[in-house]
């Protein structure tokens, strides 16, 4: 589908004057005032943010609450259970606890819901199934804040239910001991955009001054603290919460601590990503290398081993751990392409994928670990919200569905609207979840597309690219790209930014490169100026490019890539045209 190219405006005189007021180079100030800051003392927070602009866990609603009675569980040594959530924010708020009690010298142990036999979330047979363990206070890390009865039920059994989440709240509360939540209705914390890790984060460094009993802690409560950060910086980045305000802080210097101070889980992490010769890792490193091997483990459902690799403190056990991660992902790979490949079948020959709203896809035998990953690329390709379902091999249990979004739509919404087709649902605005019968499907896709199309109405019109600014190649040097790099952590609110030239020529054919040759490899040249362009998932632009024998326009990201040692300029190529003729 043709992409529309969006160059955003600028106001010289605002640009000039953040230039003059900040120090800046020209192009850092045009790139900040693209996203709205122009404000001198704003501008160098954002490009320099630090550790101590995060805000003191007092002020995060329930956190003062949650660390007083943790802290009495402790005391009394009750027997503690951090209840987790099988992706990667659940995987690492899950760590962040456990080994925020170990710390303290605690035993807490850990439960993790089987992503497909119980699901997301708190569940009435786990509660049962703990308090008959002898389980006392439970602590819930990325989940937990919509379980009303589950939370009613916990009381009855006499346990100390304590809520840490972020995720959209039920109509009310649950009746828990405490909640922590930075969107808690009546409290004015002026950032709701925490992911799990980083509530957990905050919980833990609140118990840890509680312990204290002073805003400074003792030095190996702060080591764990720091190494907590970078735990809480892939949390951020895995959920794809916007990279703004205390989460750009929290990456920024988290990635600082993944390197620095390193759990010995997540050296073995990077030994089988292959990132131990970066001389900095970013947060690419985390969402396409380190990310995807802790979410297979929960996509394939053992995500308590994602959290024992977090928390170990035996370099054999790591190693072993990472391997076998490693190996999930490779598995996870598979079965993604093959899931893929059948929805994109689906919706070629059961629907308009064009021209439909919105599109529901099922089918039988699609593993639902990696549906939403279907969903998303699906979404992407095709610039709409897409469901995809995996169907009971029997048909006896409910499908489990998965659901991805485009700007603008709201799923959690969308599928509030179409409930009564759907056994259960829940999720964010971008990303949701749902358990139907196979029976309810047809009827669901109709709700569900009708609603999508009441919602987008006109404003669907397709995939779109947002360009900073028009920039020749010549303009890329070293200096001028490690500038704009002062802008990272790149990512959902913060985009790395997009450039667009055009008059660029290929200096030879392009190549295919990754496995299946999914990716492209170009040499570009511009009145004498070459460089290399890399376009990931663009493989099938080959075929195109090479019928192609004049000019081009493209849209690009500009980065600084390390190889062997060597750094040079190359860009990452997300869109490409060819030029019109004047006059034509």
């Amino acid at each position: 589908m043709a992409k529309r190219w969006r160059l955003a405006t600028h106001d010289p005189a605002r640009i000039a004057a953040l230039q003059s007021a900040a120090k800046l180079p020209a192009v850092v100030a045009q790139l900040l005032v693209a996203r709205g800051i122009d404000d001198p003392a704003i501008a160098l927070d954002f490009l320099e943010p630090k550790l101590t602009g995060l805000r003191d866990p007092d002020l995060l609603p329930g956190a003062t609450l949650a660390a007083e009675l943790l802290h009495r569980a402790v005391a009394g040594k009750k027997r503690i259970v951090v209840y987790g959530d099988y992706d990667a924010d659940g995987m690492t708020s899950s760590a962040i606890m456990l080994r925020c009690f170990k710390v303290l010298g605690a035993e807490a142990r850990l439960y993790m819901p089987h992503r497909f036999d119980e699901g997301y979330g708190l569940n009435v047979e786990a509660i049962r199934t703990l308090a008959a363990e002898g389980a006392e206070t439970i602590v819930t890390v990325d989940c937990g804040v919509a379980s009303i009865e589950e939370a009613k039920l916990a009381k009855e059994l006499g346990l100390q239910l304590i809520v840490t989440d972020h995720h959209q709240m039920a109509d009310r509360l649950p009746d828990a001991a405490a909640v922590v939540h930075p969107g808690l209705p009546g409290s004015d914390y002026p950032f709701p955009g925490l992911c799990g890790a980083a509530v957990a984060l905050k919980v833990a460094w609140a118990l840890c001054q509680h312990a204290s009993q002073a805003k400074r802690v003792s030095e190996p409560m702060r080591r764990f603290l720091m190494q907590a950060v970078g735990l809480a910086a892939i949390g951020t980045v895995a959920d794809v919460v916007p990279l703004i305000d205390e989460n750009r802080i929290l990456v920024r210097n988290g990635l600082a601590a993944l390197r620095h101070h390193p759990t010995v889980g997540f050296k073995e992490l990077e030994r089988v990503a292959q990132l131990t010769r970066t001389p900095e890792l970013g947060c690419e490193d985390l969402a396409f290398s380190i990310c995807p091997r802790l979410n297979a483990t929960g996509r394939l459902g053992q995500a308590e081993l994602g959290v024992e690799l977090l928390t170990t403190n035996s370099p054999e056990r790591a190693a072993e751990l990472a391997d076998y991660l490693d190996e999930l992902n490779e598995t996870r790979k598979t079965l993604e392409r093959s899931v893929l490949l059948a929805a994109r079948k689906q919706a070629k020959e059961r629907c308009r994928p064009e021209t439909d709203p919105a599109l529901v896809l099922a089918g039988h035998g699609w593993h639902p670990g990696v549906i939403g990953i279907v969903a998303g690329k699906l979404a992407e390709q095709y610039h709409k919200p897409v469901v995809v379902v995996s169907l009971d091999e029997l048909g006896v249990k409910p499908g489990i569905g998965s659901g991805r979004s485009i700007p603008g739509f709201n799923l959690h919404e969308a599928f509030a609207h179409a409930t009564e087709h759907l056994e259960s649902h829940g999720g964010h605005a971008a990303a949701a979840g749902l358990r139907v019968q196979e029976k309810n499907v047809e009827a669901f896709r109709v709700a569900f597309c009708a609603y999508a199309e009441r919602a987008l109405g006109e404003e669907n019109g397709g995939p779109e690219i947002q360009i900073d600014a028009e920039t020749p190649l010549s303009a890329l040097t070293h200096q001028a790209v490690s500038q704009i790099e002062r802008l990272a952590p790149f990512g959902h609110g913060n985009r790395r930014p997009t450039l667009c030239t055009s008059d660029v020529r290929m200096a030879g054919p392009p190549r295919r490169m990754g496995g299946a040759g999914r990716h492209l490899s170009l040499d570009l040249e511009q009145h004498g100026v070459k460089l290399r362009a890399v376009a990931f998932g663009g493989g099938d632009w080959e075929e195109a490019l090479l019928r192609v024998d004049g000019p081009l326009s493209i849209a690009f990201r500009p980065v600084i890539n390390t190889f062997r040692g060597y750094r040079s300029v190359e860009v990452h190529l997300d869109d490409w045209k060819r030029d019109v003729p004047s006059g034509d």
